[in-house]
């Protein structure tokens, strides 16, 4: 077992899916795993949960707190560095505080793990680091290239660096799903952004999944993308309607839905990939590989081909049908 006898840090680990990896990496029996937040409620409400463990910790911090940090990480063999300020609206109208976590923090990040000699990290980044047009994508995207430079300006130092990169994240915090489901009980009306929309979608165990597959595999600077379904605003929002209808009894003609166009910064469709990283990723069977461009010499990788050109973009992957959006949604018990 890869994490047995281990220690362990989660930085964001009362987060979705930092509590997803604890669930994961305690069934290999790590030494101990920290969990790193700022979020004193949550972490009460994990401990409680969770029970009184001894293999697991609880520590106060942000992200922006760099000697905190540094503490944290003494003694530590892996990094999982998923904390983040992720919403759209809320990046655009506070630009530098989001600057300041997901930026700042990141290089933290790489800055403590480097000086405590951690064996490796990895960084969770979004699709809408691709061709950013919001703060949040913009940041994310630096804080990709601070995780890919510092494998190059890392010197002697032992660390490992990489990251991966998903979509939206079904059930998480802020998701759509929940919020579909509490405008109709309350109103009986859902609004979207534009029906014509649509997105890369993984669950929550995906996302873990691949984020525990990122930091097994990686040889430093690669960023490691998962292939996942799209799935279109149209069939997402007919779904939630007719299945939280029938489950509370109400008729689901009495429910409209009000488009109200895209919020500042966002896209009617979203990339993981570009054209130029497609020219040198190598393709899996579950994701995508785009190696740190700055290496000399190319990393090989076990069943690997080398990619298609092309972007990997929402626009350009035909949706998975209502039938497969319904299956999907009951499997992961969110509607």
């Amino acid at each position: 077992m890869f994490f047995k006898n281990k220690k362990i840090l989660i930085i964001g680990g009362t987060g979705t899916i930092g509590k997803n990896l604890l669930k994961h990496i305690l069934m290999e029996e790590p030494s101990v795993v920290r969990l790193f937040s700022r979020d004193e409620f949550k972490q009460f409400q994990l401990r409680n949960e969770m029970g009184d463990r001894e293999d697991i910790r609880f520590l106060i911090g942000d992200v922006r707190d760099y000697s905190r940090l540094l503490n944290a990480m003494e003694d530590i063999d892996y990094v999982f560095h998923v904390a983040a300020m992720k919403h759209v609206p809320a990046c655009e109208y506070n630009p530098y505080e989001a600057v300041l976590t997901n930026i700042v923090g990141t290089y933290n990040v790489v800055k403590a793990a480097i000086e405590k000699g951690v064996m490796k990290v990895v960084f969770t980044s979004s699709d809408k680091a691709i061709s950013p047009t919001n703060t949040y994508g913009a940041t994310k995207l630096t804080a990709e290239k601070i995780i890919q430079s510092a494998e190059y300006t890392k010197g002697r130092a032992v660390t490992n660096f990489s990251t991966v990169r998903f979509g939206n994240v079904m059930g998480s915090r802020g998701s759509v799903i929940p919020l579909f489901i509490k405008q109709i009980l309350d109103n009986k009306k859902i609004t979207v952004t534009d029906l014509a929309m649509s997105r890369f979608m993984m669950t929550v165990d995906q996302a873990t999944l691949l984020t525990i597959k990122a930091l097994k595999e990686s040889k430093g600077g690669e960023i490691f993308v998962l292939k996942m379904p799209v799935i279109s605003l149209h069939d997402l929002a007919a779904v939630v309607i007719e299945e939280t209808c029938e489950k509370y009894n109400l008729n689901p003609k009495e429910i409209k839905i009000e488009e109200i166009g895209l919020r500042p910064g966002e896209k009617m469709y979203e990339e993981l990939m570009t054209f130029d990283e497609s020219i040198i990723a190598w393709e899996l069977p579950d994701m995508f590989v785009i190696p740190a461009t700055f290496k000399k010499k190319e990393d090989e990788y076990v069943n690997a081909k080398k990619a298609k050109y092309g972007t990997y973009s929402s626009h350009d992957v035909i949706p998975i049908s209502k039938g497969e959006v319904r299956q999907l949604l009951r499997s992961e018990n969110l509607i």
